[in-house]
C-alpha cells in the first residue's frame, strides 16, 4: 500500500445479537468516517453468528480488495459451557485467519456475563473510539 492511498476495509457483522452488533457498526463506521477512510455499504458482510466471523473475514481478506478486515460480534454467557467454547473459537478462529490470509483482521467481538453488560458495551464502543 502506497502512502498516499487510504486503506480500505471490510466489516463482517454477527447478525445474532443484533441490537448490540448493529451498534458496533455504527461505532465502527462513525471512526472510519472521522480518519477519512469511510466503510462502503458494499464492504459490510453478514455472518449468522460471531462463530462464523473468522471464516467469512479470512475468505474476504484473501480476494486481495481490502487491507484489512473487521470483525464485530457478541457473545453472552448463557447457562451452559456453549459461552466459553464459542469465545475461545472466535478467538483463536480470528487470529488464524489473521495469519492464514497475511491480512489483519480487527478483533471486534464482546464477550459479556449479561445482556446488560453488552448493552453497555455496546453503547461505549458505539461512540466509535474503539472496533
Amino acid at each position: 500500500m502506497s502512502k498516499s492511498k487510504k486503506p480500505v476495509f471490510a466489516c463482517v457483522v454477527s447478525s445474532w445479537n443484533e441490537g448490540v452488533t448493529g451498534g458496533l457498526l455504527r461505532g465502527a463506521k462513525a471512526y472510519l468516517e472521522e480518519q477519512g477512510m469511510p466503510l462502503k455499504e458494499e464492504h459490510i458482510f453478514s455472518a449468522p453468528g460471531a462463530f462464523e466471523l473468522p471464516l467469512i473475514a479470512e475468505k474476504i481478506a484473501r480476494t486481495g480488495k481490502f487491507d484489512g478486515v473487521i470483525t464485530l460480534g457478541c457473545v453472552i454467557k448463557g447457562e451452559t459451557a456453549h459461552f466459553e467454547y464459542i469465545s475461545l473459537g472466535v478467538t483463536q478462529g480470528t487470529m488464524m485467519a489473521t495469519l492464514n490470509s497475511g491480512v489483519p483482521i480487527a478483533f471486534g467481538v464482546i464477550t459479556t456475563y449479561t445482556a446488560e453488560q453488552a448493552e453497555r458495551q455496546r453503547c461505549e464502543r458505539e461512540k466509535g473510539e474503539e472496533s
